[in-house]
């Protein structure tokens, strides 16, 4: 029996030895044994290469503001181990996820002498449907990669979103957009309905032909619901018409900056208007207020003035589009530094590529994950006249001392890094 989370934490890491495991027979046969607990949850379920965290963000925060009793499932964690598990804005407390692993642990010991090991993030997704499943009205499950295989996509969603599909975990979903679009398009189920956002024609393909095998009901991005936007005025405020095939439309205002957060935002809005179809009561005037409201660490967060100091989660090619794409609509005209650290097995000559034309200096480190990049890797994918390479990635904030008061700092790569320099930022200002 576990008495302390330490313990837990120990054994989330022992658990890291059985790595990333594909497949979904073990997380079954682990809900079987616990009584099927998600089927016992009302869940959305939602895929996409980026935005889903984002998505899942607005949902909530309109689902909240009708009463309603969120659970959130996402990966990776910006705050610890618990901030994989939410119910509303509450990481799962210490002593409840101590609950729930000891009710789990005799069925991992059970497995295991199988030789059926269950990875770190099967175990933490049944202590998610357990937990949902006494505590919330509905929850929104992330998957963790692809679909298809995901340890995820284990339940009957009421309805599916796929945010986009870009290349990302190639060596897992395959090298071309139909071959990732196929392991999205898993978490389409029979006579479910399916959002997709804004989709290359090959993917759209894939996906309306899962959806037509599935017999499940298609919304289309600029086809069932588009958006037109109204105005972007500063980082923290932009403004957009949502309209629905159906005629049903509205004014949107963001805090999130960038256009793909209006993207992301529309998706939520058509699941909610989906939802109140299915008899979901809702408030639309306080559902539009909350969305006003939205605001997510990581994702192109200002964690400071004068200097602007921005942490991004820009962790794949797609991402950092997006992010260079946010970045030149507000500071154009600024003199702009990059600090940069990523995985390995991204595409780092892609992604520092279209990164470095952007900036005046890179500063290139790395930080302790096992899959993190080391130094003489990304030395092999950068061009930059001034670049700079330091292995300790909190000198390599300090060295850049921010003193330029009219400069652009940013801070972008992995989440993982993100979330450990946001930790040493919420230490240097008073983040909230």
């Amino acid at each position: 029996m576990f008495e302390h989370f330490c313990q837990i934490e120990t054994f989330f890491q022992d658990r890291k030895q059985y790595g990333i495991k594909p497949g979904l027979e073990r997380i079954h046969k682990l809900l079987h044994l616990l009584d099927q607990p998600q089927e016992k949850v009302n869940a959305i379920h939602v895929a996409g290469t980026n935005g889903k965290g984002s998505t899942i963000h607005y949902l909530k925060s309109a689902l909240m503001s009708s009463g309603y009793r969120v659970g959130v499932f996402t990966s990776p964690s910006i705050q610890g181990l618990t901030g994989h598990i939410f119910v509303n804005d509450s990481p799962i407390p210490d002593k409840t996820m101590i609950h729930y692993v000891n009710i789990i642990h005799p069925l991992i010991q059970q497995l295991d002498e199988e030789y059926n090991h269950p990875t770190e993030f099967e175990i933490m997704t049944a202590v998610a449907f357990l937990y949902f499943a006494e505590s919330t009205d509905i929850a929104l499950i992330e998957t963790g990669m692809g679909g298809r295989e995901d340890t995820t996509n284990c339940f009957q969603p009421i309805l599916s979103i796929i945010t986009n599909v870009a290349w990302d975990h190639t060596d897992y979903l395959g090298k071309t957009i139909e071959s990732i679009a196929y392991h999205k398009a898993g978490i389409i189920k029979a006579n479910r309905p399916v959002i997709a956002g804004e989709l290359d024609k090959e993917a759209v393909s894939v996906i309306m032909d899962e959806a037509s095998e599935k017999n499940a009901p298609l919304y289309l991005s600029s086809e069932s619901f588009q958006y037109e936007i109204a105005g972007i005025t500063t980082t923290s405020h932009q403004t957009f018409q949502w309209k629905s095939a159906s005629g049903i439309s509205m004014e949107i205002a963001l805090q999130t900056p960038g256009i793909h957060q209006i993207r992301n935002v529309s998706l939520a809005i058509m699941a909610l208007v989906i939802l109140e179809r299915k008899g979901l009561s809702l408030d639309w005037k306080k559902c539009v207020n909350s969305l006003a409201a939205v605001r997510m660490p990581a994702r192109f967060e200002q964690v400071h003035s004068k200097p602007a100091i921005i942490l991004d989660g820009a962790h794949n090619p797609a991402g950092v589009r997006a992010f260079i794409e946010t970045l030149t609509s507000y500071y154009s005209d600024m003199e702009k530094h990059l600090i940069f650290a990523a995985f390995k097995d991204k595409d780092l000559e892609r992604m520092l590529g279209d990164l470095e034309s952007h900036f005046s200096s890179v500063t290139l480190t790395t930080f302790p994950h096992s899959r993190a990049a080391g130094i003489e890797q990304l030395k092999k994918f950068s061009h930059h006249p001034h670049v700079l390479f330091q292995s300790d990635w909190r000198q390599a904030i300090e060295q850049m001392s921010f003193q330029r008061e009219n400069a652009c700092y940013c801070i972008t790569g992995s989440l993982h890094f993100i979330a450990i320099v946001r930790k040493y930022f919420e230490e240097t200002f008073d983040l909230k």
